[in-house]
């Protein structure tokens, strides 16, 4: 695995960390604008203790769990293989030294990287899920959930193994996270939704979902600016310490990731333009977010012009599976997290194997595969379809599981009461927008 072993690489990768709480400030202000004027104050001051949350419960054990790539580990031996399943290293960051090597560069990465992916349930739970809920299911999350998945892809595990055990490429790629972040946070969110339920309103008696629009465009917009600058740090950073990239692709990550989510916005505008006569802010936000997650994985290793196929496809996508997931499974999602995250990062996976073209020089994290220069045609499609079944068959069901016993003994979703006056004024005593009428209840046929 290569590491950074230069002042000026060291400098750079702190640099792009820096950009990283851009993306959580982003998503935090997408979901406020998506959701009702009268639970914004909630949706903030919930973003900023997931953040913390997420972030000391990643200090007590997540990067105990994670570990990096060559540190202690716990293995079996199948078939004579040996696989790594779980990191073994000290709780509290002990004996870790702060010196930026790239461990510790790693570390530092992974408390933002692991408060984004906490703060994405909170778009599919808005305007319903309690504040010291939100908090408990996040130090599940932070805890237990991502570290496992991470350490598989990011920290010389099971999936990274495969293609030095299984011959699948170099393992699974996944340079920026569109697996170990996105798709972990949104399949999070889509298990708390079912969990949740919809929001009273949301369906009629004869279960047609209505239009409950989000209050504020303008946050919207410009959290979907916000959140490039972060995923550009995101990209840049995770593919130099995770999957051994020179620091000279950062000029080729920042495209990509520009391209894939202008491809992504722009899919999402034509289609909303073409099916309801004029374009929908916020599924055209959704895909521009949705690209920038799609971009993540293979945003090192594809050129410009596959980056702008992935990001149109993605964008597509979120657009069609928005109505979808409403439609067909019932599932209110008012922020598209489930969409954006979950679909657009599965989609990001694959991606890889389709049009990932890997340099001999960058190592995979669990190590080289002499020869193998084309990670499409070295069974890397394989790896990544395993990474999928993977967070399908297996992340999903788990954090389900564990937020289904949350909610049998410390109930999620805030009464009826709460849902009528807003969540600003049950759970904080008042609202975002104290001057302005920020609500009026709709009577009407509802379930």
């Amino acid at each position: 695995m290569r590491i950074p072993i230069s002042i000026t690489e060291i400098a750079l990768i702190i640099v792009l960390i820096l950009l990283a709480p851009l993306a959580i400030a982003g998503l935090a202000l997408i979901n406020t604008g998506l959701g009702r004027s009268r639970s914004a104050a909630h949706s903030m001051l919930a973003s900023l203790c997931i953040f913390a949350v997420a972030a000391g419960a990643y200090l007590i054990c997540g990067f105990a769990w994670q570990g990096y790539i060559g540190a202690p580990a716990h293995v079996i031996v199948v078939a004579g293989r040996q696989w790594n399943w779980l990191a073994r290293a000290p709780f509290f960051f002990r004996g870790m030294d702060f010196n930026a090597s790239a461990l510790s560069l790693a570390a530092c990465l992974q408390i933002f990287s692991v408060g984004l992916a906490a703060l994405i349930p909170l778009g599919a739970c808005l305007d319903r899920w309690k504040l010291s809920a939100a908090c408990a299911s996040t130090a599940l999350l932070a805890g237990c959930t991502y570290p496992l998945f991470a350490h598989w892809v990011w920290g010389g595990g099971w999936l990274a193994q495969l293609g030095i055990n299984a011959a699948m490429g170099r393992g699974v790629i996944d340079a920026g996270g569109s697996g170990t972040i996105q798709a972990v946070g949104g399949l999070t969110a889509l298990a708390l939704a079912w969990i949740l339920g919809p929001r009273r309103g949301k369906y009629s008696l004869e279960g047609m979902p209505t239009a409950i629009p989000g209050h504020n465009a303008v946050l919207i917009l410009f959290g979907c600016f916000l959140a490039l600058f972060g995923w550009l740090g995101l990209n840049s950073a995770g593919a130099m310490l995770f999957t051994g990239a020179a620091p000279v692709r950062v000029v080729l990550i920042s495209m990509n990731t520009a391209l894939a989510a202008g491809a992504a916005l722009l899919a999402a505008v034509l289609i909303t333009g073409l099916r309801f006569g004029r374009p929908d802010v916020s599924i055209s936000a959704n895909g521009w977010v949705g690209g920038l997650v799609a971009s993540s994985a293979s945003c090192a290793f594809v050129s410009p012009v596959a980056a702008l196929v992935i990001g149109g496809i993605a964008g597509a996508l979120v657009t069609y599976s928005v109505e979808w997931f409403e439609l067909h499974f019932g599932v209110d999602d008012p922020g598209g997290a489930i969409s954006v995250h979950a679909v657009a990062g599965i989609w990001g996976l694959l991606a890889v194997g389709i049009f990932a073209r890997v340099p001999a020089s960058v190592m995979n994290v669990a190590g080289d595969l002499p020869g193998a220069s084309a990670a499409r045609d070295s069974g890397q499609w394989l790896a990544q379809l395993v990474a999928v079944a993977t967070l399908i068959g297996f992340i999903l069901p788990l954090t389900y599981g564990l937020n289904f016993a949350l909610n049998r003994i410390w109930p999620q979703r805030v009464p009826m009461e709460g849902e009528r006056q807003g969540l600003d004024l049950y759970e904080l005593g008042a609202g975002a927008y104290p001057e302005f009428v920020t609500h009026s209840e709709e009577f009407g046929q509802f379930r």
